[in-house]
């Protein structure tokens, strides 16, 4: 059942201000949109700090980015989220943030395991890295590209992540649980190494997933393509720089 504009505009104070008390964006980073009934796009506006973002900032874009609210400007980074709806038709909010770990990662351009926490490999499936693209430009939609289709969380080199899903609690909460990830892996690197789970694991992970919950992990998970690749030590050495000096 189509949620209400009033609804829709509700989960999007409510996904906003959760962005900034988890210290997943500062100042006035990042932003939050979701697909209204009539097709159209509810977003988030321009220079906002997610903390203090009411019902009545939002703005409204067509799918195709006109807008439909005049007196107010939508976030520079609406083409991202409208190239996404483009390609997902079953895609209905869209998240975009600097969670430190996340973000850390994608800066030292360091792909994020995908063989690690179960819950992840069920809940999200791989996490691509996007190659570098200049924010609010149509090279962020080309980097996105050759991921959309199969993923429902990226990192953006040297820019941070986005996430998307159903409903704007699922894409939120993927946000919240790649950052869990990737903090976890950073500490599992500091204490020794992360261990990955043998293609045993990831078998028997396969099997469950599909009995319990119905759900089909993604066949990417696991292959070790180079997008996804172990990061080496070296890599994981400039990325614990990197983290600490934002410290």
């Amino acid at each position: 059942m189509d949620l209400s504009r009033a609804d829709i505009a509700r989960q999007l104070v409510w996904v906003s201000h959760k962005l900034y008390e988890r210290g997943l964006v500062t100042a006035t980073d990042g932003n939050v949109s979701a697909r209204l009934a009539n097709g159209n796009i509810f977003s988030t506006p321009a220079f906002l700090n997610k903390g203090r973002v009411a019902e009545s900032d939002l703005v409204e874009v067509k799918l195709d980015g006109t807008p439909v609210t005049l007196d107010r400007k939508v976030s520079t980074e609406v083409g991202m989220h409208l190239f996404i709806y483009r390609q997902r038709a079953d895609v209905q909010a869209v998240v975009h943030a600097h969670p430190t770990y996340a973000t850390g990662f994608a800066t030292a351009r360091v792909p994020l395991s995908d063989r690690l926490f179960p819950e992840v490999i069920v809940g999200i499936g791989t996490i691509p890295l996007a190659d570098y693209a200049t924010p609010s430009t149509q090279e962020v939609a080309d980097s996105l590209a050759p991921y959309v289709q199969t993923a429902t969380a990226i990192l953006l080199t040297n820019h941070g992540a986005v996430t998307y899903g159903t409903t704007l609690d699922e894409a939120y909460f993927k946000m919240e649980k790649l950052e869990h990830a990737a903090h976890i892996q950073f500490v599992a690197h500091m204490l020794g190494g992360e261990k990955p789970l043998t293609n045993e694991e990831l078998e028997k992970l396969h099997a469950i997933s599909k009995s319990s919950y119905g759900k089909e992990i993604s066949p990417n998970v696991g292959s070790g393509t180079k997008s996804q690749a172990e990061p080496s030590d070296s890599e994981l050495k400039a990325l614990i720089k990197e983290i600490l000096k934002k410290k």
